[in-house]
């Protein structure tokens, strides 16, 4: 089967912001959030983005938990870990955990406003600056490059995905690039099919990219990513709610909702062997 029709399926387990009151399978404990990356790895999943939380659910940058979350899931299965980057805090501390080695770290592209508009409410529920300023976008790439890991570029926006090319001639980033559009944020582009559309002719010839909707628009979303030869995103980082509409009780219901759209729309589900030879193919890296 050629490398367009394998879709690699990667799996948020978190996030940073939601908690166990938005939604009972949220994972805070680091066995919490291994056991979510096996039922994810087992419905499917090649890649767990990882972000790591103290007890209470708060959100953390400890080198520590990041170990400790990092050999509870290898002991468990063998997916591929990409660790987040993103978030407030200063840069040491959200770059430290990379030197555990994961194989891709998040590199988010780009500033922008954030927000969420509560249309019924006429207020923000949330509003803010989300700054990535290029000193820092590099920085990230040279730290990941240190450690191996492999950036997945995080684009919110056309600009963000254009920027890739400032990385490549400092040689932080090496084909096939590895993207991640980010749809639905207020702030950022918005999710259209479309849009999307847009979004993967700006990438070069043999890159991957994947989106990841948010909340409702996930779904239309990875249909329309299946049609244009793009990856999908899952999990309950991103979005609680099965395609039926129902809360889904784990990260695993989500890949497994994702890997049957996958083989509806006439691909398969890329293998973490899969993975690892369309992400690195001259068999570099991870």
């Amino acid at each position: 089967m050629a490398d367009s029709d394998k879709v690699i399926v990667s799996c948020a387990l978190t996030g940073a912001v939601t908690t166990k009151k938005h939604c009972p399978a949220i994972p805070y404990t680091p066995v919490e959030i291994a056991e979510e990356a096996r039922r994810a790895y087992e419905a499917g999943a090649a890649i767990v983005h990882i972000h790591a939380r103290n007890p209470d659910g708060s959100p953390t940058w400890a080198k520590d938990t990041f170990a400790e979350i990092m050999a509870e899931t290898r002991a468990r299965c063998p997916v591929l870990i990409n660790w987040s980057t993103g978030g407030a805090g200063p840069m040491s501390e959200r770059v430290s955990h990379l030197a555990l080695r994961p194989d891709i770290a998040a590199l988010n592209m780009g500033s922008m406003n954030y927000a969420k508009w509560s249309s019924t409410k006429r207020q923000f529920a949330f509003n803010f600056v989300f700054a990535n300023p290029f000193d820092d976008i590099v920085a990230f790439a040279r730290a990941m490059k240190e450690h191996g890991a492999k950036p997945e570029m995080e684009c919110f926006d056309v600009g963000h995905t254009h920027s890739h090319r400032v990385l490549a001639e400092l040689g932080l980033i090496e084909p096939p690039f590895h993207f991640s559009f980010i749809m639905g944020v207020l702030g950022g582009i918005p999710a259209t099919a479309r849009h999307l559309a847009f979004q993967a002719d700006q990438v070069p010839a043999g890159a991957r990219w994947k989106v990841i909707g948010i909340s409702r628009d996930q779904w239309p979303l990875a249909m329309a990513a299946l049609a244009l030869g793009g990856d999908v995103r899952v999990g309950l980082e991103d979005n609680f709610y099965l395609p039926s509409g129902a809360m889904a009780a784990s990260n695993g219901e989500l890949v497994a909702a994702a890997a049957e759209l996958v083989r509806q729309a006439g691909r398969s589900v890329a293998s973490v062997d899969d993975t690892r030879a369309l992400l690195w193919p001259a068999g570099a890296g991870s």
